[in-house]
């Protein structure tokens, strides 16, 4: 009889349990910033560093696609400006450095206005296919703290967005995985995969952001992409849309370093 009346003393524990309302409550966690932007005002997008091909002008399009998004995502002021040649002005900055050194005058075969494994013959096809290694050497411009904080000077100080852009074409072949319908002997349709070997073509776009304090000229924060895209090499996609669909990746994470963001959820509690 005892234990009966345990038993039915734990039913109705359990019924009542289980009539316990329950409501969510909404949590949300807020993610550490990549940078600490509350010092600035004001973004001025430089320009970029663009090698690889000339299909696509990768620094006139990314300065282009980071403001609009930093007009509709940021809380600072995207200053208006025409965008810097900085491959040109990299340039440059080596003939000046290369001329005030006394070492040139030993080695006069290392004269010309291109950073080390390039010569000036080379110059007018820079942009349209140099290479990730050669577009590599021209970053000492960034290091270049009085030019980059005479620029800030100018636009009062901002945050300054440059770096370097490297789009180039890119092909690989190797086995794929690909969906094909078959039959059975009844009709039915079924889909199957196979493997097959595929030559694909597309683009690799691989950039580096470059975060610089206007106000001194020092680089306060760097990110770096790669991300390629391939196609069956007979789709003849566009370069200019496959630009777009790749940056379209990356731009999350880019804009993320401009504000802070926050991971909301729900958890279930018992009233």
């Amino acid at each position: 009889m005892l234990t009966k009346i345990l038993v039915n003393s734990g039913c109705v524990a359990l019924l009542v349990g289980c009539t316990t309302p329950l409501y969510d409550v909404a949590i949300e966690t807020p993610l550490t910033p990549k940078l600490d932007i509350s010092k600035f005002q004001r973004v001025l997008i430089a320009g970029f560093v663009s090698g690889g091909t000339n299909e696509v002008n990768a620094n006139q399009e990314t300065a282009r696609l980071l403001r609009s998004q930093l007009r509709r995502n940021s809380e600072l002021q995207v200053i208006d400006s025409d965008v810097l040649p900085l491959l040109d002005i990299a340039t440059d900055q080596f003939e000046s450095s290369e001329r005030g050194s006394a070492s040139l005058q030993d080695n006069p075969t290392q004269r010309g206005g291109a950073p080390d494994g390039t010569n000036d013959d080379d110059l007018t096809g820079l942009i349209d296919g140099m290479t990730e290694e050669t577009l590599e050497s021209y970053e000492t411009i960034f290091a270049n703290i009085g030019y980059w904080r005479d620029l800030g000077e100018e636009y009062q100080d901002p945050l300054i967005l440059t770096g370097t852009i490297y789009f180039s074409p890119h092909s690989r072949s190797g086995m794929v995985t690909r969906e094909r319908e078959v039959y059975d002997s009844f009709g039915r349709r079924r889909t199957v995969p196979i493997r097959t070997y595929r030559d694909r073509e597309g683009f690799v776009l691989s950039p580096k952001f470059i975060f610089i304090d206007g106000a001194t000229g020092i680089t306060v924060y760097t990110e770096q992409h790669r991300e390629e895209i391939l196609y069956d090499a007979s789709q003849n996609t566009p370069a200019l849309s496959s630009y777009f669909e790749l940056m379209d990746r990356m731009l999350p994470s880019v804009l993320n370093a401009f504000s802070t963001q926050s991971v909301q959820g729900s958890r279930t509690l018992f009233r």
